[in-house]
């Protein structure tokens, strides 16, 4: 079996109402999915994380190197494309590139041998995962404080067993934010703030201890991912746990974070980090280091079935009686193809989801939708 084509379908939908998070606008969903096509008829699909035109040309730009490969070759792939432009840049575009071709060469590799990614990577510790539903984005025209509590009460009416919502916008209305929003859900809902690297050192030291009354889980991306030194200055000044690690690409990138105490919880993506190949090596290092391991994710199905497959073969840590169950970052804004491109939705019910059983990634995708939500300058 060896390679025969790879294709990059780029997605796109215009939305209703434009939201913000403290770093970006999002007037559109765009992402990018990765097909590869082998010689015997095989097709593996993957997603990579980020900018979804820079990415399919940089996926092109690998293509050279996968044509007439071995699929089942995984670690030899990475490292030959990882090689290839390791000199360009050890992270960004190249690394969330050869994410979606990793990941899509897994499924491959899952359906050529008729089992699920997760028993691949070693065995499914779980069937189920519980999801916590991420939203709560400064949208235009709305009340933001009001929009956000209503929008988490909606999200633990639906089952949801925990919420995160987006700050950054100004310490006082962040923290006018995070009040609203306890008051609307109780204090038995878990609660996650994240900042997109809105914040300097000093104002999300503040932040941190006066949203700490608040009850939060965990203070993701506190300030820009860049600053190391603050990352750890914020860890060790306020009290809420800090979480981080979307964009520390590879194992290269997660090493420093992780070693020096950077973070208590690390999110690596598996359409960013470097695909299945090198998430199993973060998550490693990470247990090493006692970094508890919760995946980011922020894309299609394609890209909630890589996290659900990895997720279902990650070793607790530690191993006991009642291990810590890790938990799947469930995208709940606007964005009709998420769903819509693959033949059986990844749902959850009550706020659980059930991880696919189907070999490679575990589904189907529907080429109408794909033709449906094409990007139209494409």
């Amino acid at each position: 079996m060896k390679i025969a084509a790879v294709h990059t379908h780029l997605l796109e939908y215009r939305l209703a109402v434009p939201f913000e998070s403290a770093s970006m606008r999002f007037d559109r969903r765009a992402h990018v999915l990765v097909e590869i096509v082998c010689d015997d008829g095989t097709t593996g699909w993957g997603e990579c994380l980020g900018p979804a035109r820079p990415n399919a040309a940089v996926v092109a730009a690998y293509r050279p190197w996968l044509i007439g490969a071995d699929p089942l070759e995984t670690e030899k792939i990475w490292a030959r494309l990882y090689n290839a432009l390791r000199d360009q840049g050890q992270r960004g575009l190249p690394v969330t590139a050869l994410s979606g071709i990793d990941i899509a060469l897994w499924d491959i590799k899952g359906k050529h041998f008729g089992v699920p990614v997760s028993t691949l990577l070693g065995g499914r510790f779980r069937e189920e995962i519980k999801a916590y539903a991420t939203g709560s984005f400064k949208r235009d025209g709305v009340n933001r404080v009001e929009d956000n509590a209503a929008e988490a009460a909606r999200y633990r009416a639906e089952g949801f067993h925990a919420s995160k919502m987006k700050i950054g916008f100004g310490i006082k209305e962040d923290l006018a934010v995070i009040k609203a929003v306890r008051d609307a859900v109780g204090p038995e809902m878990r609660l996650m703030i994240d900042a997109n690297h809105g914040y300097d050192p000093l104002e999300a030291v503040q932040l941190g201890r006066k949203a700490a009354e608040f009850d939060i889980d965990w203070f993701e991306e506190p300030v820009i991912p860049e600053q190391l030194a603050s990352y750890r200055h914020v860890r060790a000044n306020q009290p809420i746990p800090v979480a981080g690690g979307e964009t520390w690409h590879s194992r290269f990138g997660m090493r420093e974070p992780i070693e020096t105490g950077c973070v208590d919880i690390i999110q690596p993506d598996l359409a960013g980090v470097g695909g299945f190949t090198e998430a199993k090596r973060v998550a490693d290092m990470a247990a090493l280091h006692g970094a508890r391991v919760v995946p980011h994710v922020w894309g299609t199905a394609v890209h909630i079935a890589a996290a659900l497959q990895f997720m279902a073969a990650m070793i607790p840590s530690p191993v006991r009686v009642n291990p810590i169950e890790p938990i799947l970052e469930f995208d709940r804004t606007e964005n009709p193809f998420r769903q819509a491109i693959v033949k059986t939705p990844i749902e959850h019910i009550q706020g659980v989801v059930k991880i696919p059983d189907g070999p490679g990634l575990g589904i189907e995708i529907d080429r109408d939708a794909l033709a449906e939500f094409r990007m139209k300058d494409e």
